[in-house]
């Protein structure tokens, strides 16, 4: 039975002869596709390489051909609306809903289940506000910052070009312009894309140095500094580590390092272009910290800060302790959760490397507090955010703003197709390839990224109003209600423990991670003390 149909393959080429002579057309067609079938199935019968084919001549290609379309069929007929792979269909379909300046209520009442364990709501109030549509901003710039920036509390993450394509740079510039929000370069640097529609910058500055580097990868202070004066440029962010790929550097082949790739990053064209795991700048939390107030000086006194997904926690609070002794404060620190995206990451560093945001963000917020110093830094939440809930989560857990990057990517089209990787995006939003990116017109996607920041600060707006608050930054682990049983439901500030300010100065914290690591962190040097 294996090769039933390679036998009525090889049958219908006489056939299909035979029946040419009444029957030209059909007879030719026949003969043909039998001819193909034939010659593919004697080859799957011969060939000593896939043991499926030998064994199912001709069939085996169809679960090849299935298997080849699987996500698509799974996205589009099977999954549920809630299922999240990474983004389920409903998170997709509101940033496009918001996008599209579409109305998004939903009628008949939630699709969730509310009693499951894990489910999670903001607190409302029976005493709600109204507040000015004026949106809700934040002053990023500490003491020593003479060019305080004041920006929204949502801002497009860091994407590189090279990693996205010309057009997607562009769109999310312009609409960035149009919404009056902040760009975050991503490590790749500040490519022509990102000038020429002038919407403010976050410079992210990665291990490679990219933009400021001299010829051999070191940093190059006079170039940061030529850039970094560009007024466009509002902020300076050292990447230390992303939350999808912690800890691992990256390559970009040679081929793909085209003249504006080069131009950008400051490398040669057609030449490997290696981001190394560590920074060569400084290799010590102290050396950290003067870094940060190099950057600061070099830059006219604008803010500086580093993004880092939480790993070894004496590592982290081996930076915190560094500041303290030092004084050298960073104005702002992203914190990147291990659900973070990436156009390509090892399956083990995507799935199971670093700290997840709740986690991270809790963890350096605690610590801040603990030092009495949170008032001096502003923090940042990165990591799988669409909603304006996701976003009041994250500042019920201590952060003062949101960074997104995905939901600005479904914004510009992204279907989630996952082959960010290949070049062959169907939507033109991470290809280098003209023929797919030409696709993504600018003037339409600029608007739907517009809108989308547009609408979703509209949502915020009201999830802040209808608690009885006047700004996100109130919320607190109060607000935060999670279930934790099928009777049982806590608020974060009672399922988590807090540090109070100074506790780290005056006595030891509760908290198993301070109790097992905070004494063991050394300012001058990552490696714990033993």
């Amino acid at each position: 039975m294996r090769y039933v149909p390679l036998v009525i393959a090889v049958l219908m080429v006489p056939l299909g002869l035979v029946l040419a002579g009444p029957l030209p057309f059909w007879g030719g067609a026949i003969s043909s596709v039998a001819v193909l079938l034939s010659a593919v199935g004697l080859y799957d019968f011969f060939q000593t390489r896939s043991a499926v084919r030998k064994n199912y001549p001709i069939v085996a290609r169809l679960r090849f051909l299935f298997e080849h379309f699987r996500p698509e069929i799974r996205q589009y007929f099977l999954e549920s609306d809630h299922e999240e792979t990474p983004f389920s269909r409903e998170q997709r379909a509101l940033v496009y809903r918001r996008a599209k300046g579409m109305e998004g209520v939903r009628p008949f009442g939630t699709l969730r289940n509310v009693n499951d364990i894990g489910h999670e709501w903001i607190n409302h109030s029976v005493a709600p506000k109204h507040l000015p549509d004026a949106p809700f901003t934040i002053t990023f710039g500490g003491p020593d910052c003479t060019k305080p920036y004041e920006g929204s509390v949502l801002n497009i993450s860091g994407m590189s070009y090279g990693a996205l394509s010309p057009n997607a740079i562009e769109a999310l510039n312009k609409g960035a312009k149009a919404g009056g929000f902040a760009h975050t370069t991503g490590e790749g640097s500040i490519s022509r894309f990102h000038r020429i529609h002038g919407g403010d910058l976050i410079w992210q500055i990665g291990s490679g140095y990219f933009g400021c580097r001299t010829k051999d990868g070191a940093f190059d202070p006079e170039k940061f500094a030529e850039v970094a004066a560009d007024d466009q440029v509002k902020m300076i962010e050292i990447k230390l580590s992303q939350g999808a790929k912690p800890g691992h550097g990256g390559m970009l082949l040679g081929a793909k390092v085209s003249r504006e790739i080069a131009e950008a990053r400051g490398i040669e064209e057609g030449v490997d272009c290696i981001s190394p795991s560590a920074h060569s700048a400084f290799s010590t939390p102290l050396e950290l910290c003067e870094f940060v107030a190099t950057l600061r000086r070099l830059s006219d006194g604008k803010p500086v800060g580093f993004k880092l997904c939480v790993g070894h926690p004496w590592e982290w609070f081996a930076i915190a302790k560094a500041m303290k002794e030092s004084g050298t404060y960073p104005d702002f620190i992203t914190i990147d959760g291990a659900e973070g995206g990436t156009g390509a990451a090892p399956a083990e560093f995507a799935d199971h490397k670093g700290a997840p945001l709740r986690e991270g963000l809790m963890l350096v917020h605690n610590t801040l507090t603990g030092l009495d110093i949170r008032d001096r830094i502003r923090l940042v939440g990165s990591g799988k955010l669409i909603s304006a809930f996701d976003m009041c989560r994250v500042f019920a857990l201590g952060a003062d703003s949101c960074n997104i990057a995905r939901g600005f990517m479904f914004a510009l089209g992204c279907i989630q197709a996952q082959v960010c990787h290949t070049g062959k995006c169907p939507t033109g939003v991470t290809t280098q390839d003209r023929g797919r990116y030409k696709a993504l017109v600018i003037e339409d996607k600029s608007t739907r990224v517009a809108n989308f920041h547009r609408n979703t600060m509209v949502a915020l707006k009201e999830a802040v109003e209808s608690s009885g608050l006047s700004h996100p930054r109130e919320f607190t682990p109060h607000h935060l209600v999670i279930r934790v049983s099928s009777r049982e439901a806590r608020s974060a500030a009672s399922q988590y423990a807090w540090l109070e300010p100074g506790d780290l100065l005056t006595s030891e914290s509760i908290h198993p991670a301070f109790a097992k690591y905070w004494k063991r962190a050394q300012s001058g040097s990552f490696t714990e003390a033993v």
